[in-house]
């Protein structure tokens, strides 16, 4: 049957059922597909907190949202333009997050009363007209699939499972995607399963098939591919951006990595990741737990490695010790904390910003720590080369404060040319640095770069450069134990002064200001950055004047922050958590801020931010 295929601009598709339905799997090879044909894009997979919650429940839905379009996409999309819903549980988990009018694509095999009623269901919806303000498509996907595959040597349960297949080929068929990339796929996890490879791909088949002939999709939709840079690109998440970004800054100083890490969501991609590299001198510690795990990265970094530790916020809770450790030491460390929804255990699967403070103070005395933030999934391999620069330029530890959201949602990166990365090269102390009144050579751990002042990494081992390590205070320069009360506020003091002095080496504060004329500045970090920057351009194509500005290094902050916020009549800062950007900057700058704070688990919506920001507008 011919039908009429008609253009989009974009389109956000959100695929939803239970954890064994394989829906993140759905959406990966959507967005795989997508991605190869040139549209640019964004995911949210959406993940639950129960490992193997009950079949057909609330708790136990697992969604995967994909926007994607011909030009520059900056979210996952507020709503989604159309909805796969494989039953009643995600039917209900997740039709608020569907469009009004919008597509509803329904596995109607599910909908039995016990399924029903499971999730509070006391009518049928496809039946009780209160899904009318949609466009319905009930589908029988489990039985078609099922007799799909009929003919193959597979069992009922296992044709079953295959229908993420036939609601994968039916989607792929409705936005003109090809199926040839899926094959692929199936072909490389099936290979020595020819029975199961077999069905697969029937199915697959024979979802494009079924919405090639059915009367109940009139159109077909094309979106073309987005105008991007040259280059090469692929499709990558968060947490892989940020384990390349590692290995690459390994690469570019020369020094080999030490991963030592307990496994926490959402970070254990990252452990899982660089334990594949080996090849590029990278070492894996999987600990026993958090504090296992930290002290054996500080101690690589003591041997000359960067050392690196991954986890979330309770894992931070019990690395708080060796970080201030770390800090009195004087070594490059990595701490990246992937935030997800707390406190205690918390939201394990959802992302939040809420880390910041703890990044910032969690840890006894004046023990002050940079932190980077990342502002997108493919950010996060730019970020890790910063954080890495950081560590071994000054000798401290840094915190790489990623998230939930952009650890699992994905974007096409433009894979760098190896020449356009920065030189990461480190010299090691390798001879005596400081004449005794006596004549004599000594070695000075704590004898300071007067430019950095970092002092000096001494791999252990080296002939003359013995030097004693250790959490008590030690004297400026000797290194010798001290209790001396001056010794000690010097010591603190200088080891501010040069985490202070990191902002000389990073760049200014940017604006994006296109008129020139804007009274309201909205400034984020990490990542609200592409919510809030569409809503700005949105915004400003409705003839508001509106400035965008985000923050990459949030301890030091840019040197012209200051000025920055003292330009602008009103000053908005979205954050998902409850203000705790406002609080720094407030506290440093004495800027009246104004806060927008949601702590939901989820990403800000475009268009709730353009209301906030409308209404501050509005009052300037």
């Amino acid at each position: 049957m011919a039908k009429d295929v008609v253009e989009l601009d974009q389109v956000s598709i959100r695929f939803a059922g239970d954890s064994g339905d394989g829906m993140q799997l759905t959406g990966d090879q959507f967005t795989s597909t997508t991605a190869a044909f040139g549209n640019d894009l964004t995911t949210l997979p959406d993940f639950p907190a129960e490992i193997r919650a009950p079949a057909g429940t609330l708790p136990g839905v697992s969604a995967f949202q994909l926007h994607f379009g011909d030009h520059d996409i900056m979210t996952p999309g507020d709503y989604a333009h159309v909805l796969v819903a494989m039953n009643p549980a995600a039917l209900k988990a997740n039709l608020k997050e569907l469009r009004p009018g919008g597509d509803l694509i329904v596995n109607t095999d599910e909908f039995g009363d016990r399924a029903l009623t499971k999730v509070g269901y006391e009518t049928n919806p496809l039946d009780d007209g209160s899904l009318d303000g949609y466009n319905v498509h009930p589908i029988a996907l489990t039985s078609m699939t099922v007799a799909a595959l009929s003919e193959f040597q597979v069992t009922k349960k296992e044709a079953e499972r295959s229908k993420n297949m036939f609601a994968l080929g039916m989607l792929l068929w409705l936005f003109t995607r090809p199926v040839e990339p899926t094959i692929e796929f199936l072909e490389a996890k099936f290979g020595n399963k020819p029975d199961i490879l077999a069905a697969n791909k029937a199915a697959l088949q024979a979802g494009w098939s079924f919405g090639e002939t059915t009367e109940s999709f009139s159109n077909q939709f094309v979106v073309k591919p987005a105008t991007m840079p040259p280059g090469t690109y692929r499709n990558i998440s968060g947490n892989l951006a940020l384990s390349y970004g590692l290995i690459a800054a390994s690469v570019q100083s020369e020094l080999p990595i030490f991963l030592g890490s307990y496994p926490i969501t959402p970070a254990s991609d990252i452990l899982h990741e660089l334990s594949k590299h080996k090849s590029f001198g990278v070492h894996t510690f999987q600990a026993e737990d958090e504090i296992a795990g930290i002290g054996a990265a500080l101690g690589a970094s003591y041997a000359g490695f960067i050392g690196i530790t991954t986890t979330s916020g309770p894992g931070v809770a019990l690395k708080s010790e060796t970080i201030g450790l770390a800090v009195a030491l004087e070594l490059p460390l990595i701490i990246v904390d992937v935030q997800r929804g707390g406190p205690s255990t918390g939201l394990p699967t959802k992302t939040e910003q809420a880390d910041l403070l703890q990044a910032m103070f969690g840890r006894n005395g004046e023990a002050p720590v940079p932190i980077v933030a990342p502002q997108s999934p493919a950010d996060c391999f730019d970020a890790a080369i910063e954080a890495v620069r950081i560590a071994t330029t000054y000798r401290t530890p840094v915190f790489l404060l990623s998230d939930g959201y952009l650890a699992n949602g994905s974007e096409p990166w433009l894979v760098p040319d190896v020449d356009s990365l920065p030189d990461l090269h480190v010299k090691f102390a390798d001879s005596t640095n400081h004449t005794m009144p006596d004549g004599t050579e000594v070695f000075w751990p704590f004898k300071r770069d007067p430019e950095t002042l970092a002092r000096p990494w001494a791999v252990p081992g080296v002939e003359g450069l013995e030097h004693r390590i250790g959490g008590i205070e030690k004297a400026d320069g000797s290194g010798n134990i001290s209790y001396d009360p001056a010794n000690h506020d010097f010591m603190t003091r200088i080891r501010q002064a040069k985490i202070d002095g990191i902002a000389k080496t990073i760049a200014p504060l940017e604006v994006d200001d296109p008129s020139g004329k804007a009274k309201v500045l909205v400034i984020g970090w990490g990542s609200t950055y592409g919510p809030v920057e569409s809503a700005c351009r949105r915004l400003r194509l409705e003839g508001l004047d509106v400035a965008h500005a985000h923050l990459r290094h949030l301890n030091p902050f840019p040197a012209n922050t200051g000025d920055v916020l003292k330009a602008y009549d009103k000053v908005i800062i979205p954050e998902m958590n409850l203000g705790q950007l406002s609080l720094l900057l407030r506290a440093k700058y004495l800027v009246d801020a104004i806060g927008y704070n949601q702590v939901r688990g989820l990403p800000f919506k475009t268009q709730e931010l353009m209301d906030a920001i409308k209404d501050v507008i509005s009052n300037v």
